[in-house]
């Protein structure tokens, strides 16, 4: 063990005059974590918080009429909300609650949005098998 420590001392850097490191090293050995730090944020912690925001904005912008798909697959529409839940009808008869945080993705948005861009387009799909009851 006292040959390790010894190893060790010897080692060390031996400034015979004092003199000791200019900020030009420390600022050199900071570099490669200064950009370890830009690379974490640019490819990890930006996009995530663009797709949160983007999230929360597709959440908070739900409302009746919307056909929407939760994450579990569930494919519905949304017949109300409420501050933290909506209403999904996925049959019928068949109405189930999920909260907001379970949707997944908006299909298409209510008929008023529709009526904004127009009649119906061939690029909606004509065969689109909607029936009514």
């Amino acid at each position: 063990m006292d040959s390790f420590a010894f190893s060790l001392l010897n080692a060390a850097p031996q400034n015979g005059g004092g003199a000791a490191p200019g900020p030009a090293q420390f600022v050199t050995s900071l570099l490669p974590f200064a950009a370890i730090i830009a690379i974490f944020y640019f490819l990890i912690i930006r996009p995530q918080n663009k797709k949160q925001k983007e999230t929360q904005r597709m959440l908070g912008a739900l409302k009746k009429g919307d056909k929407v798909v939760t994450i579990g697959g569930i494919r519905g529409t949304i017949q109300s909300t409420k501050e933290h839940t909506v209403i999904l009808k996925v049959d019928e008869n068949v109405k189930l609650e999920f909260n907001r945080s379970a949707i997944s993705s908006v299909e298409s948005q209510a008929k008023e949005d529709k009526a904004e861009s127009g009649p119906d387009s061939p690029a909606e799909g004509g065969s689109s098998g909607n029936t009514k009851g």
